[in-house]
């Protein structure tokens, strides 16, 4: 009776190693063929077998795409025009450009110009009030600036001249009276509308003056006058 305990014992004990040890097998091929979460190698397959991490920075030639042109509809009231402008020869140039400035109701800024003049009555910076120098003959253009504002062309002009006869001579002023052209004369000048005149030094019980508001142009010059 106590050998068929022990055999019985025995065949239990096999059995019971042998499942064991089964598991410790099944357990221990989990742990080795299963991916670890945490690892940095392993990445989650997608669609078509590439990697989930998105690549960092702009697109390759997304920089080199064209862009759409600036287009301005209109022009901006505050804003400078550049013009050209001939006078026939025999014409006042003084009054071409006073009767342009009335007709288009816009100031312009007189940057330079070329061409000859003839007979010329000029007031000299140096010269005493109301003197006035009076040259005869035709003399070369060497610097014209000036303006002319709406609504009359009131402005003045200051030339300085290169006398043919005498080489080297060159004499300037402000204009007085008209200046005729003997050639055409060609003047570089710039428009400009909504400018405000003020005087300084700008008194202190005065308020300031708030920047206009408009965008729609305009063809006078307001402010105070000088």
């Amino acid at each position: 009776m106590s050998d068929l305990n022990s055999a019985v014992h025995g065949a239990s004990s096999r059995n019971a190693n042998q499942f064991l040890g089964s598991d410790l097998q099944l357990q221990n091929f989990s742990q080795t063929h299963l991916p670890d979460p945490n690892s940095a190698d392993s990445t989650t397959p997608t669609t078509g077998g590439s990697s989930s991490r998105r690549p960092r920075g702009r697109p390759a030639g997304s920089k080199n795409k064209p862009k759409p042109p600036v287009i301005v509809t209109r022009d901006s009231p505050n804003s400078l025009r550049s013009h050209v402008l001939e006078v026939s020869p025999g014409s006042d140039v003084v009054e071409s450009i006073s009767t342009y400035v009335t007709r288009r109701r816009y100031g312009v800024c007189i940057l330079g110009g070329t061409g000859a003049v003839t007979n010329v009555n000029l007031r000299q910076p140096m010269s005493p009030s109301g003197s006035v120098m009076t040259l005869h003959g035709t003399f070369e253009i060497v610097s014209l600036t000036g303006t002319a504002l709406p609504p009359s062309g009131a402005g003045g002009l200051t030339i300085y001249l290169a006398d043919r006869q005498r080489q080297g001579h060159v004499v300037g002023g402000s204009v007085v009276g008209p200046l005729r052209a003997s050639s055409p004369v060609t003047l570089m000048v710039a428009s400009f509308t909504n400018a405000v005149y003020d005087r300084l030094p700008v008194e202190e019980a005065e308020p300031p003056v708030q920047a206009q508001a408009s965008a729609s142009p305009s063809s006078d010059i307001t402010g105070k006058s000088f």
